[in-house]
Parts: structure tokens; sequence; C-alpha cells
């Protein structure tokens, strides 16, 4: 988990400043910062063990290609759960100040605030799309892993069960998008349950639940 942290900091702050190269999501920079913050400190303080020996049945490359992909998504997810987050209170912001769509200007920021629900909505769906491919490559990874690790593709153990329920959250929120139409609040609280059931993953069942993915050591 110490590692997982480190490197997760990392792919959270670099997932934003090449997300900034397409959108204008400045305004966010406090948040990714703080939690990029959190990540380290939680890294060096609590989740830090001993380094030991890989176990020869796990040594394989397939942990390089599962694990960085698994990194790649969170750090993409994160910005997108920030985005939607922001996305929830700037609605409720512009509904309060009853806002009109006059106020915005060719970048999608209103006048005198921070950027508009709508680029915020925008912005996270866009990095979920990207993500998404990503996370199912990394639980197919796993997957092939596993067998070769364990003589088994799927044996649902907990971290595999919640990796395919974060899965299944990020899928219905994009079927959700495409199919049913849906949009604003209820999205966006699609897309943070997808990142709650992913922090879940990694925090809830690495400490708390016993199975063959317990390495936390704390």
């Amino acid at each position: 988990m110490y590692e997982f942290a480190m490197v997760g900091a990392a792919a959270i702050a670099t997932a934003f400043v090449i997300g900034l190269r397409r959108y204008r999501i400045e305004g966010l920079g406090i948040g990714v910062a703080g939690l990029a913050l959190v990540c380290l400190g939680l890294a060096v303080t609590v989740l830090y063990t001993p380094v030991d020996a890989l176990i020869p049945v796990l040594n394989s490359y397939w942990m390089v290609i599962h694990v960085a992909a698994a990194i790649v998504a969170g750090g993409v997810f994160t910005i997108a759960a920030l985005a939607s987050g922001a996305f929830l209170i700037q609605r409720r912001r512009e509904r309060s100040d009853d806002s009109t769509p006059s106020n915005l200007d060719a970048s999608g920021r209103g006048a005198g605030a921070g950027l508009r629900s709508e680029t915020l909505e925008r912005v996270s769906y866009g990095l979920i799309v990207f993500a998404f491919p990503i996370w199912t490559f990394a639980v197919i990874a796993g997957a092939v892993w596993a067998e070769a690790a364990w003589g088994r593709y799927w044996g649902w153990d907990p971290k595999e069960t919640w990796a395919f329920i974060t899965w299944v959250f990020y899928a219905a929120y994009l079927h959700a998008q495409s199919t049913a139409g849906w949009r604003g609040t209820r999205a966006a609280w699609f897309s943070l349950l997808g990142y709650a059931a992913f922090l879940f993953n990694f925090v809830g069942v690495n400490i708390w639940i016993p199975g063959l993915h317990s390495y936390a050591g704390v």
C-alpha cells in the first residue's frame, strides 16, 4: 500500500497536468494538491512497512502490467471524482444564484465564478471515458495473473470482487449517459459512487477484509 500510494500520488498529479492540456481545470488544482499530499502523508506515516521479497508465485511481469494499469486508471478516476464533486457544488451555487448561460465566457467560465457546472460535467465524463478501458484492462490482466499464480482466473476474492464492483459502477455511469440520457446530478453521484468503490477496494479491502490480496501489513 505504501508503494501504491506513493506512485498513486504521482499518477493523480500527472493526470491533472495532462488534463490541463485539454480542459481548463485550473480550479481543481487545490483539490488535486490536497489529495496528493494526503496520499503522501498517509504513505509515510501509516502505510509504510519494511520491504520484503515478493513470494515466488507472484513474481511475474503481470504484476507490473496489472498494477501499473490500476494506478493510471486510479489517477484519472481521482480527477474525474474531483470534477464531479465540484460539479455538485457549482450546480447548487448556480441554482441559488439563478445564473443564466449568458454569463458564460468563451472558456466555459461564469462571470466572476469558477468553472461552470456544464464544463465540470464534460470534464468528468471525458476522463471516465478515458480511464474506464484502462481499468477494464487492469481487471483482465489481474485475472490472467491470477490464473498463472493460483490456477484460476477468478475466485471472488474480496479484492477481485470490489474491482468488479468498481467496474460495474463506472460501466453503469457510461451506459446511463449514452442510453438513458442521465446527466447532471444523478450522473455525478454515480461517478462518486464508482470512486468510493475504488477507494474502498484500496483501503478497506486491504486492511479489514482478509483474502489472497492481503498484503498491506499495517
